[in-house]
């Protein structure tokens, strides 16, 4: 896969660039609800989204859930599954439970949702790093032959958000590197129904930001140009920017 960082004046850093090398790879792989051709598929309908005339219409109404149209989209997906994908990049702070539920009983399954909704976030990550950047989209992956092996974690649990989570004690071996030294935040239980979307979401994490341990350690030294009061006060920033409060 071509990367287009060599001409660039800003990136030099080789473990960002090999993260997203590894995240681009994982995303081609069948996951455990969709194939690869379907991950590539929402990967791309992401980056449609901001350019639907209909979800851009739709922020602007009372209730997301009382109006009628059509998304723009690359007619590669099922109906459902678009209208996810738009409306986590669109009109995230408006999905309730209830719509989530909705989906599951028509066919579209919470595990399905949140495999789907780990690739979207992520994929949003890299795009919007390279848009700031003023670089072009990276060229989505060949996906790779293989069906979704379904696999369910048998410790999820529902009680804290919308979709079922793992807990932070209790984990299966399986998935005992999820949560460096014992530890977690919600914002990464949110995916974690799907194991290998909290591990795809922490590859890009750590390159851009830092790694859970450097999270965890506010003196520790962070390898970056910037010192970590300098980082925390952009991350805060653009928090602040996306309406993120968490």
């Amino acid at each position: 896969m071509h990367f287009q960082y060599a001409g660039s004046p800003y990136i030099n850093r080789e473990d960002l660039k090999q993260s997203y090398r590894e995240y681009w790879a994982m995303l081609a792989r069948p996951g455990n609800w969709w194939n690869g051709e379907q991950r590539v598929a929402i990967a791309a309908e992401s980056r449609n989204a901001n350019s639907c005339d209909y979800c851009a219409r739709r922020k602007k109404a009372l209730s997301p859930y009382n109006f009628s149209g059509e998304h723009n989209h690359h007619g590669q997906l099922p109906a459902a599954t678009i209208d996810a994908i738009h409306r986590i990049i669109t009109d995230q702070s408006r999905i309730t439970q209830a719509w989530i539920k909705d989906n599951a009983s028509q066919g579209f399954s919470e595990e399905q949702y949140v495999e789907l909704l780990g690739i979207v976030v992520t994929v949003f990550s890299i795009d919007e790093f390279n848009r700031a950047l003023d670089l072009s989209p990276e060229p989505l992956p060949q996906p790779q032959p293989g069906e979704p092996d379904q696999y369910r974690p048998t410790e999820a649990q529902h009680g804290t958000g919308f979709v079922a989570m793992l807990p932070v004690k209790g984990l299966s071996p399986q998935n005992a590197d999820l949560w460096p030294q014992g530890r977690s935040a919600n914002v990464l239980r949110a995916i974690s129904l799907v194991p290998d979307a909290v591990r795809g979401w922490t590859t890009v994490s750590e390159g851009q930001y830092l790694s859970f341990n450097q999270i965890m350690a506010p003196t520790a030294d962070t390898n970056r140009a910037l010192n970590r009061m300098q980082i925390e006060t952009v991350a805060g920033r653009v928090s602040s920017i996306n309406e993120c409060f968490y």
